[in-house]
């Protein structure tokens, strides 16, 4: 019975869409048949006795048979268009004025004691403006019927482009659980502005006092360009009077207009990392399209991040190589949507492993090398250094030689803030790392080049990621130290940069991404406590062998200049040569190691 119910109600709704164009046509050709006869009489100053009853009559069958054949025509009853859409509304006005052109010609052959000449232009004015009046009647109607009053009452915070889109997308879809109560804005220029029946009813720092007289209980910052500080900003004054506070996505990630998918609530990256970058990486893509591209290290979160971006530049082949199958096998998923591990273009081996490299590197002839392979956890490197000399230092030294003996044109060193001012095992061996790649561009023929950035939002191990396993064991929260700092940036965000900086640099440099201001590890720590039911505890453990209070981002010798881009600061790095016979340190330690980052003239001859 349920599916018979189903199946006539859907007959029924289908009969309906499909005389959808007659009945529009209809709801014109009545128009046109009230226009013609006011129009006359308006013409004649309302007396009946002059007007003809046959040219009337033709007129109106005119008008309403070339209505017909002009919208058909033009699209406007084929159901191209939403019913009273911009589009729709400028096939409705070619179609109404070639008919009132066909009037006019009728006009004239039967001459104006039939029908007065002016009357095919006072008509068409009126019905266009009638036909569209009914038209914006039934989409405000539709759209009234479609909100679901009652939802969550939802202040809006901006008043741009984001807002009209979103306020019209709660508005229309019945779906929606906000209902939009008010919109807030700094802009002078904007107050008391008003769209879809919303009013601008003050500035931001106005949300307490808005939020209270409307009765809301969530808002929403639909700025797409907002940064983290003006995030952090109205987190905090939307928390501190109970509001659930909601974002959309940054400018750069949402595709086409806002939608009600857009909205979520915020998250730590958003607190933290939201630092959008004026790049047109699509700009300086020459170096990767129709180029074989290799990426060590395909796997990671930098790696696999690089992947899938270098991959919408088209490049002849785009090489992931990772000593993890899994890593691997994700990697490959996120970008084809499958995995069957049968891709000749994954390339299974170990850095530290020079012949297989070299092997692999003869083989598919890369000829841009991005090198993201590395040992990153700090505390685990200060107790096996030793390791951080074999994949960090080796096996970079390792990706070179086999990038330099293909002749690749362009070579990215993935490094790291740490390496400025080192004091850990990390930070000796990325200072070693960069010092290697300036070294390989010295005597090789293509451009060597490291890139130096912070911490990356997300990745395995982030501080991120720690909190939230901690909060979700129920704590507590753990941080080394009250005043330690560090800088933050999306994954997505510094590998666009470190793509862009591939494409500027030059062989010798070291380029340092701008990571905004860094940020208090407690304060991060904080929020996680504080959003937890109960609230958690917040341990400080001290800071760990090797570890900084405070990170840079340059070494004393280094200046922060920045020729190309605002955002990325060009350092020189002295060349560091490491020959064969001496590609061991014996007993490695972190004092050899910081002796070998800060030596003049390399391993031989030192």
């Amino acid at each position: 019975m349920t599916d018979h119910r189903r199946v006539v109600q859907h007959s029924g709704t289908s009969l309906t869409a499909r005389w959808l164009p007659f009945i529009h046509l209809a709801v014109d050709a009545f128009v046109w048949a009230l226009a013609i006869p006011l129009t006359t009489i308006l013409r004649y100053d309302f007396e009946l006795r002059p007007v003809s009853g046959p040219g009337l009559t033709l007129a109106v069958v005119v008008a309403i048979v070339g209505q017909g054949v002009f919208g058909f025509a033009t699209g406007l009853y084929r159901r191209r268009w939403r019913y009273g859409s911009f589009d729709e509304l400028f096939a409705l006005g070619i179609s109404v004025l070639l008919t009132g052109v066909a009037l006019t010609v009728v006009a004239l052959e039967i001459g104006s004691g039939q029908l007065p000449r002016s009357v095919p232009a006072l008509a068409t004015a009126f019905t266009a403006t009638g036909a569209v009046a009914l038209r914006s009647a039934w989409r405000l109607f539709s759209d009234k019927r479609r909100r679901s009053p009652g939802g969550l009452r939802l202040v809006i915070l901006g008043a741009g482009d984001g807002s009209y889109q979103i306020v019209r997308a709660l508005s229309t879809d019945a779906a929606s659980p906000y209902e939009p109560v008010a919109l807030l804005d700094d802009d002078p220029h904007k107050r008391n502005l008003r769209f879809q029946g919303l009013r601008v009813e003050g500035t931001l720092d106005d949300l307490a006092q808005v939020a209270e007289r409307m009765e809301a209980t969530h808002v929403l910052l639909a700025i797409p360009s907002a940064d983290s500080e003006l995030i952090r900003h109205m987190a905090a004054a939307a928390n501190k009077i109970g509001l659930t506070f909601l974002v959309l996505p940054q400018a750069d990630e949402m595709f086409g207009s806002v939608a009600l998918t857009d909205i979520r609530p915020v998250t730590a990256e958003d607190l933290l990392g939201r630092h959008p970058a004026d790049i047109d990486t699509r700009a300086i893509a020459h170096y990767i399209t129709g180029r074989r591209v290799l990426v060590t290290g395909a796997g990671g979160s930098i790696g696999s991040e690089l992947c899938r971006q270098l991959h919408r530049f088209e490049p002849a082949a785009l090489m992931m190589l990772d000593r993890d199958e899994s890593g691997l096998h994700a990697v490959q998923l996120s970008i084809d949507n499958a995995a069957m591990l049968d891709d000749p273009n994954l390339l299974l081996a170990d850095i530290r492993d020079r012949p297989r490299l070299v092997e692999l590197f003869q083989q598919f002839q890369p000829e841009v090398v991005f090198h993201a392979a590395a040992l990153k956890h700090l505390p685990l490197l200060e107790a096996n250094p030793d390791e951080g000399w074999k994949t960090n230092v080796l096996g970079t030294a390792n990706v070179l030689a086999a990038a330099a003996a293909v002749g690749a044109v362009r070579f990215v060193n993935i490094s790291t803030d740490k390496a400025a001012k080192p004091t850990s095992v990390l930070g000796y061996t990325k200072r070693i790392t960069e010092r290697l790649t300036a070294q390989q561009g010295r005597q090789a023929d293509g451009t060597y080049v490291s890139v130096r950035f912070g911490n990356v939002l997300g990745s395995r191990g982030s501080v991120l990621v720690t909190f939230g396993a901690q909060a979700d064991a129920g704590g507590p929260i753990t941080v080394t130290h009250p005043e330690v700092t560090r800088y933050f940036m999306t994954v997505e965000e510094a590998v666009r940069l470190t793509i862009y900086a591939g494409a500027i640099g030059r062989s010798g440099e070291a380029l340092v991404l701008d990571m905004g201001k860094p940020v208090r590890i407690a304060d991060v720590a904080r929020r996680f406590a504080e959003h937890a039911v109960p609230p958690l505890k917040i341990v400080y453990t001290g800071l760990r062998p090797g570890e900084k209070l405070h990170e840079d981002l340059f070494g004393d010798d280094e200046f922060d200049v920045r020729p190309v881009h605002p955002l990325i600061s060009h350092v020189s790095v002295p060349p560091l040569r490491l020959d064969e016979p001496a590609g061991s340190l014996g007993s490695v330690t972190a004092e050899r190691l910081r002796v070998l980052a800060d030596c003049q003239r390399g391993l031989v001859g030192s």
